[in-house]
C-alpha cells in the first residue's frame, strides 16, 4: 500500500473510534392509565369536646348563690301608679303581730286605679267572694279575679272595686282586669296580690310574690335585685328571727342604708325559704341576725335584675 493510502486508512480508524456512542431513551407510553391506590382505612370522625359540666351553686356550702330566679310574672300595676310592695305587711308576715298572716303582698293604690294580668292564662273565677273558695272566710277577698297560667300557677287580685273579666275569659299580660278598690276584710284601698302553684283553691299553696314578679326598675333605670333567706337550724327547720341587711359601698365600712325584715311566721314557712326581699339596689350587703345569744352575719352580693340565695344555719 502506498504509504499516502495507509496514512488515510489510519486517520478514518481513529475517528471511528472517538465518535461518541448513540443513546436510546425508552419514553413511558403516554397513553397508560395511571392507577391511584385506594386507602382500605375507614374514615372515623372525631368525637366533639364535651364542655365540663357546670356543677350548680349550692347555697348551703357556699356563702351565697347568685341566679337567674324565676321572674316570670310582670308587676300587676303599672309604674304609672305605685307598683311598690308595701314594706309594713309582706308575705307571711303578720305586721308585728296585730294582723292575720299575710298570703301576698299589697300594692297601695287609690280607687280606680288599673289592676293588670301579670301573665298570660284563662280567667277561672270573677266575682264576689260569696262562698270562700279561694279565702278562710266568706267575703274575705271581696271583688276576687283568679287566673289560672301555665304549669298550675295561679294568680289572685283582691278587693277589687271593678272587675273587667268574666270566668272563661283568656286574658294577655298586661291587660287590665279591674280597678283598685277596698272590697271585702280590706283596710284601706290596695291591691291584694296572691302567687298559688298547683291548686288555686287551696289557701295554703301560696308562694311570696316577690320572688316571681320581675323586679322594678330603680334609679337610673338599672334594675333592683332579689334577696331570698333561709334560717335553719342543724336539722334544716326553719327559725323564726329578725334580720338586718345593710347595703355598704364598696370603698367605705359605713353602710348606705339599712333594711329590716323578719321571716316568715312558722305555718307559713313551707317552701324553699322563710324570708325575702325585693328592691334592692346592686351592691355588697351584711346580713346580721342575733338567736340564742349568737350573732350571725353574712357578707353578700346582690346584682341587678338576679337573685340571690343564702342559707344561714344557726345553733
Amino acid at each position: 500500500m502506498k504509504p499516502s493510502l495507509y496514512i488515510l486508512f489510519i486517520a478514518l480508524i481513529f475517528l471511528t473510534s472517538c465518535a461518541p456512542a448513540q443513546v436510546v431513551v425508552a419514553l413511558p407510553d403516554v397513553t397508560a392509565t395511571i392507577v391511584v391506590p385506594k386507602s382500605t382505612a375507614t374514615f372515623i370522625p372525631p368525637s366533639p369536646t364535651l364542655a365540663p359540666t357546670q356543677i350548680p351553686c349550692d347555697p348551703r356550702a357556699e356563702d351565697y348563690c347568685i341566679t337567674a330566679g324565676h321572674f316570670i310574672l310582670q308587676r300587676p300595676i303599672e309604674p304609672s301608679a305605685n307598683d311598690s310592695v308595701d314594706k309594713a305587711y309582706r308575705y307571711a308576715s303578720t305586721g308585728n303581730g296585730t294582723r292575720e298572716a299575710h298570703h301576698g303582698v299589697e300594692f297601695l293604690n287609690k280607687f280606680g286605679t288599673p289592676v293588670h294580668a301579670a301573665a298570660d292564662g284563662v280567667v277561672v273565677f270573677a266575682g264576689p267572694d260569696e262562698d270562700a273558695i279561694y279565702s278562710p272566710r266568706i267575703n274575705f277577698y271581696g271583688n276576687l279575679v283568679v287566673i289560672k297560667h301555665d304549669n298550675d300557677l295561679f294568680t289572685l287580685y283582691a278587693h277589687l272595686s271593678v272587675i273587667d273579666v268574666q270566668q272563661g275569659d283568656e286574658v294577655k299580660a298586661g291587660e287590665q282586669i279591674g280597678e283598685v278598690g277596698q272590697s271585702g276584710a280590706a283596710t284601706g284601698s290596695h291591691l291584694h296580690f296572691e302567687v298559688r302553684i298547683g291548686s288555686g283553691d287551696d289557701y295554703f299553696s301560696t308562694q311570696n310574690p316577690e320572688l316571681w314578679l320581675v323586679p322594678e326598675m330603680g334609679e337610673r333605670n338599672v334594675q333592683y335585685g332579689v334577696l331570698m333567706i333561709s334560717i335553719v337550724d342543724e336539722l334544716s327547720q326553719f327559725q323564726v328571727a329578725e334580720l338586718t341587711a345593710a347595703r355598704y359601698p364598696k370603698t367605705s365600712d359605713t353602710p348606705e342604708k339599712t333594711y329590716y325584715l323578719d321571716t316568715y311566721v312558722r305555718e307559713m314557712a313551707l317552701g324553699d325559704e322563710n324570708a325575702a326581699m325585693s328592691n334592692l339596689p346592686a351592691g355588697r350587703y351584711r346580713i346580721a341576725l342575733k338567736l340564742n345569744g349568737y350573732l350571725y352575719e353574712r357578707w353578700v352580693e346582690v346584682e341587678s335584675g338576679k337573685l340571690t340565695q343564702v342559707v344561714i344555719v344557726v345553733k
